[in-house]
């Protein structure tokens, strides 16, 4: 029997939002919500004289509590909280990057298109973050509050606080990969999740910053996704075509199909 031929990936049915004009509405209605939860959570900034500081209100009550919380963890503890910050963002980049190599390995060019358009959003959702600190120019937490007791050492005056870029990159990342990748979305949601949160563990973040860097993340990928994902990939099948692995054969298959009737 001939074999058959490979058959292209066709994307999930539970994946397809529909036609070009309903991907833009859900596109603009993501950025939308984006901004205006960043309008909210924003404690002010372009206009004001000199930075931020937010010493009082639920978010600097929160973070006094989580900060204290932890202020009597031993010194390794503290280490190995700020190392983990890093640490999450290390992980879901090599996720990304595996999820890559899997794309071409099944020879999927949507998969591979993904990966790409995550990796650009995440490029784009850092930019975004830097900017908006400059714009807000808040002072950090460790900085700001009064009496607060940081386990991680503070960044320097001028290293502004909102929004949170760990908390963006690390929501940026587990975003597409939750996009590709469904089955593997409640560890990737977790990494995620645990990567922000953490900033306000070791008392460099707001709550509201990671709150801000999250949706910054999450909404710039998920947008790129809803644009550009039909058109990436069309174009990944078309410019660079993916070679699969050919089927494997069992031992002796080649022998019984030449014995075969002719």
């Amino acid at each position: 029997m001939c074999p058959q031929p490979h058959q292209p990936h066709q994307p999930h049915p539970r994946l397809n939002t529909g036609g070009r004009a309903a991907r833009l509405a859900l596109a603009a209605a993501v950025t939308a919500a984006c901004a205006l939860i960043l309008r909210w959570l924003s404690p002010g900034g372009l206009g004001s004289p000199g930075p931020e500081t937010v010493t009082g209100g639920v978010s600097a009550d929160l973070y006094r509590t989580v900060t204290d919380g932890v202020a009597d963890v031993p010194h390794w503890a503290a280490f190995l909280g700020e190392a983990a910050t890093e640490a999450g963002l290390v992980v879901l980049g090599l996720l990304l990057l595996w999820t890559g190599r899997r794309g071409l390995r099944r020879t999927d060019p949507r998969l591979v298109a993904g990966v790409l358009l995550t990796g650009a959003a995440t490029v784009a959702a850092y930019g975004l973050s830097e900017s908006l600190k400059l714009v807000v120019d808040q002072e950090r937490p460790c900085r700001a509050v009064p009496g607060a007791d940081a386990l991680a050492a503070c960044p320097p005056p001028g290293d502004w606080s909102f929004p949170s870029n760990h908390a963006t990159l690390a929501v940026a990342l587990a975003t597409g990969l939750v996009w590709l990748w469904p089955r593997a979305a409640a560890a990737v949601v977790t990494a995620g999740a645990a990567t922000a949160a953490l900033r306000v563990v070791i008392g460099v973040h707001y709550p509201h910053d990671v709150l801000a860097g999250a949706a910054l993340g999450a909404a710039v990928t998920a947008a790129a996704m809803l644009v550009a994902l039909p058109a990436v990939t069309s174009l990944v099948a078309a410019r660079f075509p993916l070679r699969g692995r050919p089927p494997r054969q069992r031992p002796g298959s080649a022998r019984r199909a030449g014995t075969g009737s002719s």
